[in-house]
């Protein structure tokens, strides 16, 4: 009988923790293949973005050139937010407390409200893989503990022990422990991979944030 075999005949628990790590390991996939696409993808269109902007003649023809070239709409709302804070002016286009706001703090808010929003989308999925890096070894430990439990009882049920009545637990022990390291070792490496591919790109759009802030305070149409 094969370790499946004996995994398939194993108890409620068994099976459980069997499926979690399945379910772990799929999310973790996904996650994975995803965010590669999406940061290979997010990486060049922000630096073509930002020197689309800088080389254009106007905000309007930066805004053309930059919606055609940010795939991932990162840089994009940051001179967004800047050009709308120079379309209300210092009055702040509405009788709100927004609007009352000293301009150099709303251009401020809107730029930091556009960089934590592409941030948090850079960042997508990293709880996940960091959760299931932490937790996947302890999962497939419980399977461990559990299926040496089972030999203990299939030693100590009296008469004789062959290797039939423990092999089965012994081998399910086994595979429990290679499957939670097998989910959690790609979890913690994509984890750090992707962090730090992730945190270049952040770094690019906060020194981005910091210039288009600088662009629009002394820019001809000037917000003061």
């Amino acid at each position: 009988m094969t370790v499946w075999q004996h995994l398939m005949q194993g108890d409620s628990l068994s099976r459980l923790v069997v499926l979690v790590l399945l379910l772990m390991s799929v999310a973790t996939w996904v996650v994975v293949i995803w965010k590669v696409w999406m940061l290979r993808r997010a990486g060049p269109s922000v630096a073509l973005a930002v020197s689309a902007f800088w080389q254009s003649a106007n905000p309007a023809d930066a805004m053309v050139r930059m919606r055609a070239i940010d795939v991932e709409n990162l840089a994009l709302p940051l001179v967004s937010a800047a050009m709308r804070v120079q379309a209300d002016g210092p009055a702040g286009g509405a009788v709100t407390l927004a609007g009352q706001t000293p301009v150099e703090q709303r251009l401020t808010r809107l730029l930091r409200d556009a960089l934590v929003s592409g941030q948090r989308r850079l960042q997508f999925g990293q709880v996940l893989l960091a959760t299931v890096g932490a937790t996947a070894p302890f999962v497939g430990l419980l399977g461990t503990v559990w299926g040496i439990y089972h030999a203990l009882l299939g030693m100590g049920g009296g008469g004789v022990v062959g290797l039939e009545q423990v092999s089965g637990p012994v081998g399910e022990a086994l595979v429990m422990t290679a499957a939670g390291l097998g989910v959690a070792i790609p979890a913690v490496l994509a984890y750090n991979v992707l962090g730090r591919w992730s945190a270049q790109i952040e770094s690019a759009l906060d020194a981005f944030a910091h210039d288009v802030r600088a662009w629009a305070l002394a820019s001809p149409q000037s917000l003061t």
